[in-house]
């Protein structure tokens, strides 16, 4: 499964008000259904996998005849005690009461296969499972061990959560390949793609955040415009302008600043920046986490 886009803080208590308030209990509760929904309805019975250990769970079902709810706990186990350690307690609790209801959802609710086209089970496929992985990440928890060693792992080695899990779910969709078939495989690749996007919109939001960078003649009229009629925060950086190939030797002082705007509001306020002083220098770059400030259009 794809990475979570959330990082965790490490705490020696269980926050037992966290773990069992409404938001986290729904956020989990939807979760898991929807991951049921794309498993039963999609995925088991065509042997596509999504990676992970709900991927390793669906593999093995393909080797030996042991239900696929004992698997994704006894697979989880080792996962959610090294979450609990080394993340912290109440993400351990989270991610066990999320992989339980998991299990039990496989076990206990029958879903009827939906479609039988190859093409719309890997898409609606990857769209559930990543519905599913993005509400119980927003709800605290996760319900596949990888991305816990993900997470982990990344501290202790040169490499990112993602290139880990990559490399690990790189070798599970090879043996989807060897046992079910090279389409399965390649079947599978698509599950996993769609999966992570989709649990990237529902963990970062449709509104991802990016700063939005302007140097120009006019910065006075541009810093009223953002505060006093877009309703944001920003920051103002003192840099010299100039360093033009023709001209090298001339330079002047200017104001950079910088105000972070959602990606639907990125055109508007470019226009309007742009009608203030059509030369003006704006580069936009992405950023993964906003907190606290003014971000919002009131």
């Amino acid at each position: 499964m794809p990475k979570p886009a959330t990082h965790f803080t490490i705490t020696k208590r269980v926050q037992w008000r966290s773990i069992f308030s409404i938001h986290s209990i729904a956020f989990t509760i939807f979760g898991v259904l929807f991951a049921v929904v794309g498993l039963q309805g999609f995925l088991l019975p065509n042997n596509f996998l999504d990676g992970g250990v709900t991927g390793i769970s669906i593999l093995i079902t393909g080797f030996a005849h042991i239900h696929i709810s004992i698997l994704l706990v006894a697979i989880n186990i080792p996962f959610i005690i090294m979450g609990f350690r080394k993340i912290s307690r109440t993400f351990g609790v989270q991610t066990l009461i999320a992989v339980l209801l998991l299990a039990a959802g496989m076990y206990f609710i029958q879903i009827p296969v939906f479609t039988n086209d190859k093409l719309l089970i890997a898409i609606f496929g990857g769209f559930f499972i990543g519905m599913g992985i993005g509400f119980v990440i927003r709800g605290g928890g996760v319900i596949d061990g990888l991305d816990v060693i993900g997470q982990y792992t990344e501290k202790k080695s040169a490499f990112t959560a993602s290139e880990i899990i990559l490399v690990l779910n790189v070798l599970i969709i090879l043996g989807a390949a060897y046992k079910f078939g090279i389409e399965a495989g390649m079947y599978s690749i698509l599950v996993y793609f769609t999966a992570m996007k989709t649990t990237d919109y529902v963990v970062e939001g449709f509104q991802e955040y990016t700063s939005l960078n302007i140097i120009s003649r006019h910065s006075d009229d541009v810093k009223s415009l953002i505060a006093n009629e877009f309703r944001k925060g920003l920051v103002v950086y003192k840099g010299e302008r100039g360093f033009l190939p023709e001209s090298f030797d001339i330079k002047a002082d200017c104001d950079i600043i910088v105000t972070v705007v959602t990606r639907l509001e990125i055109h508007r306020l470019s226009e309007a920046i742009l009608q203030i002083d059509p030369k003006a220098f704006l580069f936009v770059s992405s950023i993964k986490e906003v907190k606290g400030g003014t971000v919002n259009i009131k």
